[in-house]
């Protein structure tokens, strides 16, 4: 298990963005037994959705994925990270990374702003271990397991999630984002897929991940293939879904943060539960 601030994240977290999130949503969660809450999007550096996450249950943790660099200075995150883990003690991880170059009009080289940004946590007093990496390539996956607790991937397969752990090695927090939709008819399914999806197609960060685990161009055009859509956004009845979501453990993940993409994500949560925790 990993241990993050010295307490285990578990094997099992849902990603959900941030206006999803609701206390109540994440009282009950808790109470399914899943070990994390990820705040997905660019959740504000002030983390003022973290804390009132925090505050509303015992014993879950929390984390961003991702505060997104370019929006929020080092310096003003710091002091929020040192706020809220004052007040919840080893249930806080906070999730950065650089966001997309096409949606940041000032966006330089990435992987010396991230250096430069971990350099600023550090002057900043925010733990290494306190403090994770959204991570696509090979660089950044290695400055994750150097320099935080570890690499948060996201739309990914496993296969991504295999090469990420033989790049950190044992030890590094890895934990990847899976995309799920809870329906047995696969044309419904795949609708739902691919209109998350195929936002990201437009994305070259994304796209040329995509490309290095042999998905080609065809999969890429437009709103993305059949084939695509269904590594991304694993589809199926509970079991079959549970399967996709374990294929990443198998491969070398520490803990998968779960994103359903059915329009109401709570029963989803408590099904998987059933086949999951």
């Amino acid at each position: 298990m990993p241990r993050v601030m010295g307490i285990e994240l578990g094997r099992i977290g849902i990603w959900q963005l941030e206006g999803v999130l609701t206390p109540e949503l994440a009282r009950e969660v808790e109470e399914l037994g899943y070990g994390a809450i990820w705040i997905g999007g660019s959740p504000s550096g002030d983390l003022a959705k973290a804390e009132e996450l925090l505050d509303a249950t015992k014993s879950i943790k929390v984390a961003t994925g991702i505060v997104n660099i370019w929006q929020d200075d080092a310096a003003t995150v710091a002091e929020a990270y040192k706020r809220v883990a004052a007040k919840h003690p080893d249930r806080f991880l906070l999730g950065v990374g650089a966001g997309h170059r096409e949606h940041t009009a000032e966006f330089k080289k990435p992987y010396t702003a991230l250096v430069e940004y971990l350099d600023a946590l550090d002057a900043a007093g925010v733990p290494v271990e306190g403090r994770a990496l959204a991570a696509l390539g090979p660089k950044v996956i290695k400055l994750a397991g150097d320099r935080t607790a570890g690499a948060h991937p996201y739309l990914m397969t496993p296969e991504h999630t295999r090469q990420a752990r033989e790049i950190l090695g044992e030890g590094p927090l890895l934990a990847p984002e899976q995309k799920v939709v809870l329906e047995t008819d696969p044309e419904k399914a795949r609708a739902i897929g691919r209109g998350t999806v195929k936002f990201y197609l437009g994305l070259v960060n994304y796209t040329n991940s995509l490309r290095k685990l042999g998905f080609t161009d065809e999969d890429l055009a437009g709103e993305g293939s059949d084939r695509l859509v269904d590594a991304l956004a694993v589809h199926g009845d509970a079991e079959t879904v549970a399967r996709g979501v374990t294929a990443h453990l198998e491969a070398g993940a520490d803990h998968v943060n779960i994103q359903v993409l059915n329009s109401d994500p709570l029963p989803v949560y408590r099904a998987l539960a059933g086949v999951l925790l």
